[in-house]
């Protein structure tokens, strides 16, 4: 005699179904879980033995066989407590009416309370590719998984509730697709571009990488403003659209970062890891691979700052994402990838001291330190930064002025119309933003005319620019046209794109 109900397994930010077999036979009373189990799922046994008897049900005093398949796929985490109790429960005949469209995922508390799990939005979504019609999970995952239209969220919040439901003496609302209640209305930002004192052309800089998603890269002196500009560059990027939304919830929900009570993301992300943080926690992995910072920056901003500090090893793990916007992590059960299109913001000062490009304050530091010192970071990474700006000492009589700069919310303004003519230029090419387009894209959305080809000609042989760095130029000068809301690229765009490569490649 055996029963089957499904369950479904977290597989980096994807998930493949699981069923959860029960089987009896006869011999000295035992409980098995096979289907290669990790020390989590193994402890089950426990978990659910305490929330049966606890929950008022018997558990078998017989030989008891769990079976998770498929088998060569590995299980970890509590999500299975419940699926198990479940096919345990129907087993023994104590639960009827299993629908075999329906699918169960939590972890049990010893008195039969359901604890709540992570990756709910990942499995609501998998629910729907498979047909499932409805899923059982606690009540504090209902919301996000209700996020996903076309599948009925049952929250429960205890065993004994399951088990009511299904003789039909206990009613449970499924959970509400309210996405629009979690919208935030107004977003609330600590900084503003307003309280930025001076420093009109980095925040130009800065503008036109949040029109277009692109990389920049700000060097000055210390106490210049650098980390002030990157931390209030996230009050005049544009509100998510829902796809995105969806996208960075999914993520923070695999990584257990999401907050229960907010189950839709709807900020973008600021994430600015030390200069200490190692290669598995930027690009993500472990042994369960997990999103690292890369990814939790995910169409919001990475802040990278004192960027020579990182180890080079590190910082040669950005490669890929900045050029692909996905990152490959790759371990002996195999590669999984997770989606990596953000903003990368990082600062430097110049030399050791910061003082080299500082007309003030004389710099102490050899000519061999200050090569050694720029030199951490590679030029092919450089290469894969689209703005470099240099952020000058704030002169004394800015600080003091009582004149107010541009606000965020008009800056903001100005971005988002920008964002909208990339929409719709890119609504049927899957991408969103200038910075994404691959070469074949930038040829067809960046045309130029014979002058504006004569000037890059010229640049590309003075400033020894590379084959990437030209189609950078193109897509940058894309963006400025944008957020004049100009369609042509005009040779003002491109001789603004220009001075942004750094002064020597």
């Amino acid at each position: 005699m055996s029963s089957k109900v499904h369950s479904a397994a977290l597989v980096g930010l994807d998930c493949q179904l699981v069923e959860v077999e029960a089987d009896v036979s006869g011999g000295t009373p035992k409980f098995f879980i096979v289907g290669l189990p990790d020390k989590s799922v193994d402890e089950a046994k426990e978990r659910v033995r305490s929330a049966i008897k606890n929950s008022g049900y018997e558990m078998p005093r017989i030989r008891l066989t769990i079976n998770l398949a498929p088998a060569d796929l590995k299980k970890q985490g509590p999500a299975y407590d419940f699926p198990i109790a479940v096919s345990i429960l129907s087993l023994s005949r104590q639960i009827h009416n299993i629908d075999d469209q329906c699918l169960f995922v939590g972890e049990l508390a010893l008195d039969g309370r359901l604890r709540p799990i992570n990756g709910a939005l990942s499995i609501a979504l998998f629910a729907l590719q498979q047909g499932i019609k409805k899923i059982f999970l606690p009540k504090e995952n209902a919301n996000e998984a209700a996020l996903v239209c076309g599948v009925e969220a049952i929250p429960i919040e205890r065993l004994s509730d399951l088990v009511l439901y299904c003789e039909d003496k206990l009613h449970i609302e499924p959970a509400k697709n309210n996405a629009d209640y979690f919208k935030v209305s107004k977003r609330h930002f600590d900084s503003d571009m307003t309280h930025v004192k001076g420093q009109e052309q980095a925040k130009r800089a800065l503008e036109i990488a949040a029109a277009g998603g692109h990389n920049i890269l700000m060097s000055g002196p210390p106490g210049s403003g650098k980390t002030l500009l990157a931390k209030t560059m996230s009050s005049i990027l544009p509100e998510m659209i829902m796809t995105e939304s969806l996208a960075v919830t999914k993520i923070y929900s695999v990584a257990g970062l999401l907050p229960h009570r907010q189950p839709l993301i709807t900020q973008r992300p600021l994430r600015s890891p030390h200069h200490t943080a190692s290669s598995v926690a930027l690009v993500g992995g472990g042994t369960w691979p997990k999103p690292g910072e890369i990814s939790l920056a995910h169409r919001g901003i990475l802040f990278l700052d004192e960027f020579p500090e990182f180890p080079r090893l590190v910082l040669e793990n950005l490669r890929q994402p900045l050029e692909d916007g996905i990152i490959s992590v790759s371990r002996a059960a195999g590669t999984l990838q997770f989606p990596a299109k953000f903003i990368l913001v990082a600062a430097m000062n110049p030399c050791p001291c910061g003082y080299l490009t500082d007309v003030e304050k004389a710099c102490v530091c050899s000519p061999s330190n200050i090569i050694k010192y720029q030199k951490k970071i590679s030029g092919p990474l450089l290469d894969r930064i689209d703005l470099h700006i240099e952020v000058p000492r704030v002169k004394f009589e800015k600080l003091t002025t009582d004149t107010e700069g541009e606000k965020s919310k008009d800056i903001r303004k100005r971005v988002e119309g920008a964002r909208q003519i990339q929409r719709k230029r890119f609504q049927k090419l899957g991408i969103i933003t200038n910075s994404e387009m691959s070469s074949q894209k930038t040829k067809k959305f960046c045309s130029i005319d014979e002058k504006t080809t004569q000037l890059l000609r010229q640049a590309v042989g003075q400033l020894n620019i590379s084959a990437r760095s030209y189609f950078r130029i193109l897509k940058l000068a894309r963006t400025i046209a944008d957020l004049e809301k100009s369609e042509p690229i005009e040779l003002k765009h491109v001789a603004e794109a220009l001075q942004y490569r750094p002064k020597v490649e």
